[in-house]
């Protein structure tokens, strides 16, 4: 596992498809809620920011392998990692694992590049200089 930061959820018939496993799409959720849960970990409330702020995170792009299929009722794992940042934007590596007792499995992994717009024109702007510390501060614990 590649961080110190998890978020563990657990698979609801919602989320698979008629195969019985996690529909592929799915696991974009569950990264999303696991970066979710990353921010307020760091005390970073992305509504707060958009109203302090004006400012708010959107996904670039997504890129996703997949090993393993998760099914219903699974526990997963959720890590989170950043891969690189820079002024405007995180780029995060970010992984699904199937726990199952003492035995975990690998079952995705997901490039995740996040931008900080402006949150009434969409357009590029700077993460808030105390955002950016309390996730450089997250990061370096």
């Amino acid at each position: 596992m590649l961080s110190n930061f998890t978020w563990t959820i657990r698979v609801y018939y919602e989320d698979t498809d008629a195969g019985g496993v996690v529909f592929y799409a799915n696991y974009l959720k569950f990264f999303e809620r696991a970066r979710t849960e990353w921010l307020r970990t760091a005390g970073v409330s992305q509504q707060l920011m958009t109203e302090t702020h004006g400012v708010m995170f959107v996904v670039k792009s997504t890129a996703v392998d997949y090993h393993a299929p998760a099914k219903l009722d699974n526990e997963l794992k959720l890590s989170v990692v950043v891969e690189k940042m820079g002024r405007a934007s995180v780029q995060f590596i970010q992984q699904a694992w199937r726990i199952d007792g003492e035995r975990e499995e690998l079952l995705a992994t997901g490039r995740i590049k996040v931008g900080c717009v402006d949150a009434l024109r969409f357009r590029p702007s700077e993460i808030p200089p105390e955002v950016l510390q309390r996730i450089q501060d997250i990061e370096a614990s």
